[in-house]
This record gives structure tokens, C-alpha cells and sequence, in this order.
């Protein structure tokens, strides 16, 4: 059973910059992604990476903004945010086992961090 805890959110104004940093429980074997969850909205996804890091991919609405790495060392993913807006804000889950883009497709998943940005 792999475990994931994500950390790093916060309050930030408009522009501004978090770091979300996902901790596993085991050995990062898996290809990893976060996706965010806003009030009333679907699931929705942010940004994938492969198990090697050799391949990243994002949505559009952060394609230039947000960046995903791994520490394989550390048993750690980060998502790097930056020039923040409003309408990033949402509950930010990472989530373990594939690089789809489809939520469907993944077996494990955090419990969540929440990012609110201010205007």
C-alpha cells in the first residue's frame, strides 16, 4: 500500500509562488501526478510526470506557470507554482501510478492541500 502526504499550501496573493511538495510512503517507483479539486467543480488535472522524470506534462491553464519534478532519493514529487491566480485556487492532490491525465487511471491518491489565492 503506498501512502502519499502532500504539503506546502497555503494563502497567496496574485502572483506569488507555493511549492507543493507530495511525500511517499515507499520507494518512488511510479509515475506521478497532481491534480486540484476548486468548490462545486470536478477533479481536474494539473500536471503528470513520468517515473524516470523523463517526461512532463501539464494542462494548459498552467502550462508556463507550474513546473513538477521528483527527488526519487527523497520519495518526493513537487509542484512549483508560480505567477498564481485566483482561479488556481482549489485543493491540490497528488496522486501515484500513472502519467494519464485522466484521474480514473490512478490507484493512489493523497489526502490534500489546500491553495487559496488571493485577488
Amino acid at each position: 500500500q503506498v501512502q502519499l502526504v502532500e504539503s506546502g499550501g497555503g494563502l497567496v496573493q496574485a502572483g506569488g509562488s507555493l511549492r507543493l511538495s507530495c511525500a511517499t510512503s515507499g520507494r518512488l517507483w511510479y509515475a506521478m501526478g497532481w491534480f486540484r479539486q476548486a468548490p462545486g467543480q470536478e477533479r481536474e488535472f494539473v500536471a503528470t510526470i513520468g517515473a524516470t522524470a523523463g517526461s512532463t506534462y501539464y494542462a494548459d491553464s498552467v502550462k508556463g506557470r507550474f513546473t513538477i519534478s521528483r527527488d526519487n532519493a527523497k520519495n518526493t514529487v513537487y509542484l512549483q507554482m508560480n505567477s498564481l491566480k485566483p482561479e488556481d485556487t482549489a485543493v491540490y492532490y497528488c496522486a501515484a501510478g500513472s502519467s494519464s491525465r485522466d484521474r480514473t487511471d490512478y490507484a493512489y491518491w493523497g489526502q490534500g492541500t489546500q491553495v487559496t489565492v488571493s485577488s
